[in-house]
């Protein structure tokens, strides 16, 4: 029997394990010797076979993406979908780094003339946004996805804030490590900086695939081995996580599994941080992808089918409050404006409302004041002056999942 027959039997009999998935280099840092862990370029060796429920379980997580792609095209406008649903991703995504900011929070910092939100927390939520939207118009604008635009979008990620002063868009030049409180008892630690640069030029090549853009493996299973290899080189001083996740939905979209940024990960991460955790370990110690991908295909399935089933509540909202807007006499036209305004920004002011209506500032208000006395809208500082107003329904079912850790 040869080497990939046995193996094969392996992975059938659901036993396979490889060794350790790259090597170590002992390095010096702040003071003491530590063993840095070096992965193998991807892709895994022995490769990984695509076989039973594996095969199933990406054939599945590749239609629910399917589905989502479909589904937004239903939306009366995508981009008012988006608009929050990429907020509430870049509130997630930093609520696993330890931030404790609400969608509410980040909502009301954007509207300027909302002071009192708590600053160091939303600022990097907000930069997240900026971080992603740079990205995303990058691709869109034929930029390939390489290691020079993840440090494009590193630098807005960290532009401001607390990484301000972490090295944005630039590879570390010091030994990081994870865990731990000095490297000597890290959980582990990532490649020695002289090293970053070259690993990472190996990531790049396995996203782009061979001399054609050829790729042996799926773009669902790419996506995994990617996240994994990424957060493995750990290559920045900071903010390794939140774009280790943000390359997920960035391959989807360059291999053109989805149209808008819709799927994240960041909600099941969240609900399962320590089998994730536990999952990297078991890929770079026993070299179990398997387990990983089988994780992994399991968030994008359940991910993008709850993202189907949000944009279907949000359709259902809207058309249940549009028809409260019907019978309304000679109001109803500037009503139905200020309402359309409210679904863009479903925690707005009237100054904003105005300008996103085209109304006059006293026709907003008095649009304004009709949605709330409708139930569809609510103010929300109890003052007579600089009044904000929310859109609590929206807002209830897009920040499902999304309270502080």
């Amino acid at each position: 029997m040869n080497k990939l027959a046995a193996y094969s039997r392996f992975v059938r009999e659901g036993s396979v394990r490889r060794e350790a998935t790259g090597h170590y280099e002992v390095t010096s840092t702040a003071g003491e010797s530590v063993r840095a862990f070096v992965p193998a370029p991807l892709p895994p060796d022995p490769p990984v076979l695509l076989q039973g429920g594996l095969q199933s379980l990406n054939e599945r997580a590749l239609l629910a993406c399917g589905r989502l792609d479909g589904v937004s095209a239903l939306l009366p406008d995508p981009e008012l979908f988006l608009y929050a649903y990429v907020r509430r991703e870049a509130l997630l995504s930093s609520q696993i780094e330890g931030t404790q900011s609400s969608l509410s929070d980040l909502l009301l910092f954007e509207l300027e003339e909302a002071p009192g939100v708590p600053f160091d927390d939303v600022v990097e939520v907000s930069s997240y946004v900026a971080a992603m939207e740079h990205g995303l118009g990058r691709l869109r604008g034929g930029f390939p996805l390489s290691s020079r635009l993840l440090r494009e979008i590193h630098a807005h990620l960290l532009e401001r804030g607390r990484g301000a002063d972490r090295l944005p868009g630039e590879f570390r030049r010091s030994q990081n490590w994870i865990g731990g409180t000095r490297p000597g008892n890290a959980q582990f630690v990532p490649p020695p900086p002289s090293m970053v640069e070259d690993c990472m030029a190996a990531l790049e090549q396995f996203i782009h695939g061979g001399h054609q853009g050829e790729h042996s493996l799926p773009v669902l299973v790419r996506a995994a081995l990617a996240h994994v290899q990424f957060e493995t080189i750990h290559p920045f001083l900071d903010g390794n996580g939140r774009l280790g996740r943000l390359l997920i939905v960035l391959m989807l979209i360059e291999a053109g599994v989805l149209r808008q940024p819709l799927l994240y990960l960041s909600l099941f991460f969240k609900q399962h941080r320590s089998r994730y955790y536990e999952l990297l370990d078991g890929v770079r110690q026993q070299g179990d992808w398997e387990a990983w991908i089988d994780f992994f295909l399991e968030g994008v399935e359940s991910t993008a089918s709850a993202a189907v089933a949000t944009a279907q509540r949000l359709l259902a909202l809207f058309r249940r409050d549009e028809a409260r807007l019907q019978d309304l006499g000679r109001s109803g036209h500037s009503v139905r404006l200020g309402y359309a305004a409210l679904r863009r920004r479903p925690l707005t002011s009237i100054k904003q409302l105005k300008e996103l209506s085209g109304l006059s500032f006293p026709t907003a208000g008095k649009a304004i004041e009709t949605l709330v006395e409708l139930g569809i809208a609510r103010e929300i500082t109890g003052g007579r002056r600089n009044r904000l107003f929310a859109y609590d329904a929206y807002l209830a079912i897009l920040s499902e999942g999304a309270e502080p850790l």
